[in-house]
């Protein structure tokens, strides 16, 4: 194993900047690669060197081969670090690296081939002995033999693309009159996502937990497993909540959990990190669902339960030395409980979202930590994953773990792209949690009807009026043409107000009056009603203590566009925009259902109307991809298509429109 001294990682966001961090620690020169879009990227700014590697889209840079490989050549890197995510699956690309003479620090690319298809996976680990859900992982792909396996395994059943996984190109099937159509959408969807159509079945565990095995092998035969992973929670079969150790983990299940997990690593001949991930049911059986052959999103709660770093275990691997530790050296301590904070429109389905950070500020304390790839000021595109950070607490025991993560979450704030905080901490408080009951049906059994926004009281709408109250004094003292200090802020005898308009979310609109009433003291009123804010002082731009009604709270606020504040008053955070700055003729709410716009960047994949065709309500009319899923487009109104402003392939912008339908108003 040739020894390296420089590692250019072939990734980007947090990832990226975990592996900066750990790489230099251990003496390594460290090169970053970067798109267009990233070029004021954390991980950029971090690394020792950084090269250009394309425009934003992945194809065109982080996923083109040639592009990475060519900026290791001229940066004279020694060793590639992948990530996860892009090309760290990837057997081409390993086996690349190698011609070139380049470390590349993760398995053989035999290894990552020999898992990188589902189908051929399940048929190894079922020869290696490692108990397998009953399905169908045949090469017959054709709809034929796909449903008269799915006759013999029975319903519910999941189908999955064999090339891939994140929930991509998978569907669940109640009922197998369903399943051609399941057949059809998974297919498209996986050759899209991975290049591949193919298939496999699998009999459907309702309600199981997702556990998994994070396993670490070396060029010497040795194998061992750092304990598990309760991944359970997941929303689209990605994961959103993870944990070590899981809540109804044994001694014993551990034991035999590992020894497959380790059995399975020692079948391909392994080696560095890894992960055999496992459905655990109600009776503790336990069944093989597939290995990634890299470092995992979740590898954090394993680090903080071992005290290992697992970045630095892989360095120390691919430079060929033995692991520094054998099983019995392994002690798990505490327990770690991990989120993901995504860039995602919760209330709309979790839809995708992008936009500039205006504010980001992670959350401090015992035991918290924050791996993130943000900066305020930059843009989260439309080109890649949505999820921006992770937040991990370790706590001596596990309720000391989530009673971290609560109060974490409640002090993280990120203002500009929609974001799933607030739907993070609604998971960690449920009680359902607290007492460790999470399956992989957590979120539809405790969100049956989707996540409603947070509340919002007239407290919150009346810190926002004085906020921009504010805003719009300190605006007219800058534009003050006379120096006389005792002229600002005259206003004769008569009290004057300044007047906000805000809509909710039930469709009504709140007129507040605001009136200063002394130094830095405000009065609003709202209806009959009257409430008092004091401003005690900004602590750091952005970040003030304000008493509202007599509480006392933190105030994190930034003006996010024109009329718009956001702001998050303790726990609480919202978007408050003031109807009366804009002027008439400004469009500020959605057009008729019947106008179709993009609701975030992305790809338009199909079109399934045309001009002159009749729609009707829940029709499907457009597919497009965004963030790597795809999302179906349907028509909210019944009528003929009279304007059709899309092209297959196109990219589009949020808020384009896209499909226009003449509502038939005689139904």
């Amino acid at each position: 194993m040739a020894q390296f001294d420089s590692v250019l990682i072939a990734n980007r966001g947090e990832i990226a900047v975990r592996v900066i961090r750990s790489a230099q620690q251990q003496g390594y020169r460290t090169i970053a690669v970067y798109s267009a879009a990233d070029a004021n990227a954390p991980h950029v700014q971090m690394a020792d060197e950084a090269v250009l590697i394309g425009p934003a889209p992945p194809k065109e840079s982080y996923l083109d081969p040639q592009r990475i490989l060519q900026a290791a050549a001229q940066t004279g890197a020694r060793a590639i670090h992948p990530g996860y995510g892009f090309l760290s699956e990837n057997a081409d690309f390993a086996r690349a690296c190698e011609n070139a003479g380049i470390v590349f620090i993760g398995p053989s690319a035999d290894a990552i081939g020999l898992m990188g298809n589902k189908g051929a996976a399940k048929r190894l680990m079922l020869a290696a002995g490692v108990p397998c859900i009953p399905g169908y992982q045949e090469e017959d792909q054709s709809d034929s033999a796909l449903v008269k396996a799915a006759q013999q395994i029975g319903a519910p059943l999941m189908v999955k693309a064999a090339a891939g996984g994140g929930g991509r190109g998978m569907r669940l099937v109640h009922d197998l009159a369903d399943l051609p159509a399941a057949l059809a959408a998974a297919r498209s969807e996986a050759e899209n996502a991975f290049g591949s159509g193919e298939l496999i079945l699998e009999k459907a565990l309702l309600q199981p937990r997702h556990v998994e095995i994070q396993v670490l092998s070396d060029h010497h035969g040795n194998h061992i497993h750092l304990g598990e992973r309760d991944c359970s929670i997941q929303r689209r079969h990605q994961k959103v909540v993870e944990e070590s150790p899981c809540p109804v983990m044994t001694p014993e299940l551990r034991e035999a959990m590992g020894e497959a997990a380790v059995n399975a690593a020692r079948s391909i001949d392994y080696r560095g990190a890894g992960t055999v991930e496992f459905l655990l049911d109600a009776d503790r059986q336990f069944y093989f669902l597939e290995m990634n052959t890299r470092l995992q999103v979740e590898h954090p709660v394993t680090e903080m339960v071992t005290g290992l770093d697992l970045v630095a275990l892989q360095l120390q691997v691919a430079q060929g030395y033995p692991l520094p530790l054998s099983q019995a050296d392994v002690v798990l301590s505490g327990h770690a409980i991990e989120v993901r904070l995504y860039a995602e429109d919760v209330v709309n389905g979790f839809l995708p979202a992008t936009g500039t950070v205006y504010r980001w500020r992670k959350p401090a304390g015992e035991g918290i930590r924050v791996d993130h790839g943000l900066a305020e000021g930059q843009e989260v595109s439309p080109f890649y994953d949505p999820m921006v950070a992770k937040i991990i607490a370790w706590g001596e025991d596990r309720a000391t773990a989530c009673r971290r993560l609560q109060r974490a979450l409640q002090t993280t704030v990120l203002f500009g792209p929609a974001n799933n905080r607030q739907f993070l901490l609604d998971v960690v408080q449920s009680p359902q949690f607290e007492a460790g009951l999470a399956t992989t049906a957590f979120i539809a059994e405790q969100f049956p009807d989707g996540v409603q926004p947070a509340a919002s009281t007239r407290v919150h709408y009346c810190t926002a009026a004085v906020l921009q109250y504010r805003q719009a004094v300190a605006a007219s003292e800058r534009m003050q043409t006379s120096p006389a200090t005792y002229l600002r802020g005259w206003s004769g005898i008569r009290a004057i107000h300044a007047h906000y308009r805000y809509p909710t979310v039930s469709d009504e609109v709140l007129d507040i009056a605001v009136r200063q009433t002394g130094a830095g003291r405000y009065e609003c009123v709202l209806d009959d009603s009257h409430h008092v804010l004091a401003w005690l002082g900004e602590d750091s731009p952005g970040l003030a203590t304000v008493t509202a009604d007599g509480v006392a709270q933190p105030l994190n606020y930034a003006f996010t566009g024109r009329g718009c504040v956001s702001l998050q008053l303790g726990a609480y955070a919202g978007v408050f925009t003031n109807l009366l700055a804009f002027t008439r003729g400004d469009e500020i709410a959605m057009a008729s259902s019947g106008v179709v716009k993009a609701p975030m960047h992305g790809t338009v994949l199909q079109i399934a109307v045309a001009v002159g065709e009749s729609v009707s309500v829940g029709q499907e009319l457009l597919v497009m991809e965004a963030m790597k899923m795809e999302h179906r487009l349907l028509a909210e109104v019944t009528g003929v298509v009279s304007g059709l402003h899309a092209e297959t392939g196109r990219q589009v912008s949020a808020g384009m429109v896209l499909i226009e339908i003449a509502e038939d108003v005689t139904r």
